[in-house]
């Protein structure tokens, strides 16, 4: 049987308050409800943070360029929402770009693709997630998008990018679907 891995992708303050307080409730509290599942299947859940230092020299050059302050080291807008349930064995990445794959150890921390399945939601569908699907695809691994636990302050490209992944590189899935898939109850 495959090992379920949740990567939960910049579900950071300076993010989530870019949604309504209803929609940041319902987002936030399917990812707790996933990260639950996926620890109840002895999976592994890992929290990806974006982060850059707060004179940018470690950002990517469109933020340089247009002085872009959004998740800087430090500040509450890096730290991960704190309506999240981050369990103790649960591990944090910090990366610079929009892949959790590049300029990070995720590759050497996962388990063979032949017994993994890649979980991944959070925020933004068109930009951080959509990298991360198309990275862990590139790397062979089973990639399962949960759609329920991922969002974009864009809902066009949100939808786009959903269409443009479930037509090849991953399996859209809810979190009943993903629960069914690992024969737990959601």
């Amino acid at each position: 049987m495959t090992t379920p891995v949740l990567l939960v992708i910049d579900v950071l303050n300076d993010f989530t308050r870019q949604h309504s307080a209803d929609d940041r409730a319902s987002l936030v509290g399917r990812i707790n409800d996933l990260a639950a599942l996926v620890r109840d299947a002895n999976g592994r859940v890992i929290w990806i943070r974006q982060e850059f230092a707060a004179d940018l020299h470690d950002a990517f050059l469109g933020m340089r360029r247009d002085n872009d302050r959004v998740t800087i080291a430090g500040t509450y807008g890096a730290q991960l929402d704190e309506t999240l349930v981050v369990g103790r064995r649960d591990e944090i990445i910090i990366k610079k770009r929009y892949s959790a794959f590049f300029g990070t150890d995720l590759e050497a921390i996962l388990p063979p693709p032949a017994e993994t399945v890649i979980v991944i939601c959070g925020l933004n569908t068109h930009a951080c997630v959509r990298m991360s699907v198309i990275d862990a695809y590139q790397r062979d691994y089973e990639v399962v998008v949960a759609t329920d636990a991922t969002r974009s302050y864009d809902r066009e490209h949100h939808d786009v990018t959903l269409r443009y992944l479930g037509s090849r590189i991953a399996r859209l899935k809810t979190n009943a679907q993903i629960a069914a898939l690992f024969n737990l109850s959601a």
